[in-house]
Formats: C-alpha cells, sequence, structure tokens
C-alpha cells in the first residue's frame, strides 16, 4: 500500500505537536463577512459556527483596505477585462500594464528608482536574499527575524553567517567587526517590524553601524529591511518603519501587498541596478506566476488611497484605536509591549493559559492568535492582538470588557 509506512511516522509527529500544545491545529473558514453597521465594525461568519458572527482582531489588514469598495471595484473591472490569471510566468506573456503601473507607484511611494512585485512577501525575501548572497558574503540576522528570513538564509551559501541580538546595535558593529577582512560583501537584514511582537527595529541607529562599516567590505554594507507589517500602517504617512525612525532609505526594502493595502503579493524597491539584477536572478520571479491583473490593480488603487487624505485619516484612526486597546489593557492588567504599531502582544507567558484564553474569547465572538513555542521563544507565550482601521470604539470596549470579566 502506497505510504504504508511513511503515513504512521506523518501521524505520530503531527500527535506529538499536539500533545505539546505547538500544532497550528484547525483553521477557521469563513464563509461571509458582514458589513460595518452604526457603532461597530465588520463581522466574519465561520463554518460551522451558524450564524454566530465573529469580530476579527486577528487580521493583518490594518488599514482596512481589503473591504474597501474602491478596491473591490478595481480587482473586478480589471478581472473582467484582462481575465482571471496572467496566463504564464512574467517573461514569457504574464506581464500586463497593472503590474508594471503598480511597479512604478510603489518606487514612487516609497522614493526609490524601482521596484518588482512577487506572488508573496515570503517569495520576496526568499528571492532578494538568495540572489544577492554570493560564496564571498557574510549573511548577519536579527535574531527574532521572521522564518522568511531565517529560511532564505538556510538556502543561500554564504562565506558564514552572523545573529545579533535583537534591536541590539552594539551586537550588529561587533559582528560586523569581526568579518572585516573575512567577506566581500556584508549583508545586514532585519525586520522593520517584528510581528510577533509589534516592536520596531532602530533603523536610523543600524543604518548608522551599516554606513560606519561599508568601507571594510570590498562590495559594500547592504542593508536589507523586511518592513512587511510596518509599509502602509506604520508612519506619518504609511511608510513604516523608515519613516516612523526618521531613517534615511535603505538599500533594500521589502514589503508586501497583503496587510496595510489589503490585496495580495510582496514587492522589494532598490536601485534600478539592483532591480535589474533581481529580475534575472530571483527564482521565484522567474519560474512563478505573478499576482493577477486584478490583485494587481487593487493594489494599486490601495496605494493611492493610502497615499491621500483618507489615508491619513486612516491611519490617525489606527494609532487612536491601537492606543485605547493598550492602555485598556494597562487598566485590565494584562501585560503587552507598548508601541504604536497595531500588532499588541498579550504577554500571557504560559501556553495552556494562552489557549484557555484564545477559546474564551471564541466562545465570546472575537477572533484572535496564540502563538506558542516554536514560533516564540519559550516564555514568551502570548495573545497577538491585531487592531484595524475599520473597528470601531465600542468593538475595542467590547474586548476590553470580556477581559476584564476573565481576570
Amino acid at each position: 500500500m502506497p505510504l504504508d509506512r511513511l503515513s504512521p511516522l506523518l501521524d505520530r509527529h503531527v500527535a506529538g505537536l499536539e500533545e505539546a500544545g505547538t500544532a497550528k491545529g484547525h483553521e477557521a473558514v469563513v464563509v461571509g463577512v458582514r458589513s460595518a453597521q452604526g457603532s461597530r465594525g465588520p463581522r466574519f461568519l465561520l463554518e460551522g459556527e451558524g450564524q454566530t458572527e465573529f469580530l476579527r482582531m486577528n487580521s493583518n489588514s490594518y488599514l482596512g483596505m481589503g473591504l474597501h469598495p474602491d478596491v473591490v471595484v478595481a480587482e473586478e473591472r480589471a478581472t473582467a477585462d484582462f481575465g482571471a490569471g496572467p496566463g504564464a510566468v512574467r517573461f514569457i506573456s504574464g506581464t500586463y500594464k497593472a503590474h508594471t503601473d503598480l511597479e512604478a507607484r510603489l518606487a514612487a511611494f516609497h522614493g526609490r528608482e524601482a521596484a518588482m512585485v512577487f506572488s508573496s512577501a515570503y517569495a520576496t525575501i526568499v528571492s532578494t536574499l538568495v540572489p544577492l548572497t554570493t560564496s564571498e558574503t557574510v549573511l548577519i540576522s536579527d535574531e527574532l527575524n521572521h522564518n522568511c528570513i531565517i529560511n532564505a538564509m538556510r538556502l543561500s551559501r554564504p562565506a558564514g553567517k552572523a545573529v545579533y541580538s535583537h534591536n541590539d546595535v552594539e551586537s550588529l558593529d561587533d559582528a560586523l567587526t569581526e568579518w572585516r577582512g573575512k567577506a566581500k560583501r556584508a549583508v545586514v537584514v532585519t525586520d522593520g517590524i517584528f510581528s510577533m511582537r509589534g516592536d520596531h527595529a532602530p533603523l536610523a541607529e543600524i543604518n548608522e553601524v551599516c554606513r560606519a562599516h561599508d568601507v571594510h567590505f570590498e562590495e559594500n554594507v547592504v542593508l536589507v529591511v523586511d518592513d512587511s507589517h510596518g509599509v502602509g500602517a506604520f508612519g506619518r504617512t504609511g511608510r513604516g518603519t523608515e519613516q516612523f525612525t526618521d531613517c534615511p532609505p535603505v538599500d533594500v526594502l521589502v514589503g508586501t501587498l497583503g496587510k496595510a493595502f489589503g490585496v495580495n503579493g510582496g514587492y522589494v524597491t532598490a536601485a534600478a541596478s539592483v532591480t535589474r539584477y533581481l529580475r534575472e536572478t530571483s527564482m521565484m520571479y522567474i519560474y512563478s506566476n505573478p499576482i493577477t491583473v486584478g490583485e494587481a490593480a487593487a493594489a494599486l488603487r490601495s496605494v493611492e488611497i493610502v497615499d491621500s487624505d483618507e489615508g491619513l485619516e486612516r491611519l490617525r484612526r489606527l494609532r487612536a484605536l491601537t492606543a485605547r486597546f493598550e492602555g485598556g489593557l494597562g487598566r485590565v492588567g494584562i501585560e503587552t509591549i507598548p508601541g504604536e504599531h497595531p500588532v499588541v502582544p498579550m504577554m500571557i507567558r504560559d501556553t495552556a493559559a494562552t489557549k484557555e484564553l484564545v477559546r474564551y474569547l471564541f466562545d465570546s465572538g472575537v477572533l484572535v492568535t496564540g502563538l506558542a513555542y516554536p514560533v516564540v521563544p519559550r516564555g514568551d507565550e502570548e495573545i497577538r492582538t491585531q487592531i484595524n482601521a475599520d473597528h470601531t470604539e465600542d468593538d475595542i470596549d467590547y474586548v476590553l470588557d470580556l477581559l476584564e470579566k476573565r481576570t
């Protein structure tokens, strides 16, 4: 029988994860969305839960753009005009004007020479780091970087790798000093926003350290920042962690269209020499289909809205709601990591207690995400809540009331 010996091994592995409390478990299936009404934001219907309406507090759609009528219409019109799929990878026949228009708009939004779009942000960081790494490169990474960066480093074949302590510029300085004379190129990579915690990298200081060491590396110190959780949702006008930390443009910036912009796909923006090189060397750009024309059109409309007075108002509202929720957690007595970003972690620091509180909120009509080891380090177990601009004050207060009753 096919897989008669493999299947039991796989089953035992999953059972072990379940026993340890680290399995991802059942995925909630959304079967309907009910629009915002009055003093309450959108509600979601789940398979198997009848007509129970859920407040979604675990969405990356920080500005609520995924339900914005103009964004939806842009996708519908482009799909009607050009079809549901791109038909091929881009260098064969899969590039449409919607793709190139979006890339030009993203480059302008970030003040760069060029941008290129990928099927996801995960694909973007892998297909950026691997081609930028040679056998004479050292890769230097923050210890809490996202899984996509970790796996990109595993796929690369550098001269060496170094990991610096989280957001510790002195540790980064030490790593660069250690590799002077041992590598021609240094690639320093960090998240802009660390998605499990909502804290941000001190990019201005990191950039200064990289510039100070640049003269000691024949092929430069290249600073790569994955700001997927920052772009659109962070900084005064949504330019992300660069703007929030008053950092000059980093060498290579990776972002996503699937979080604050509310659509799908990832992108990298940099000097034109970098994007020309990546178009010829990035495996997931060359050999994978791009996002659809409809998605590209929707993302373009979303960027336009974010970069407008309406976008500024949504950002203002998002910051106010985030502050309201953080302040409420303090009053209730739940530990968090304060900050302006709309990822607001509730630090429970215990796997069983985290699962219990997630279940309580679910039973009360609130969707949140519990994070346990190995997604986060042991002792950092948390419930990650994410504020969206289409939440309301009443939504926030409802969740805080539930937490107060529980504690």
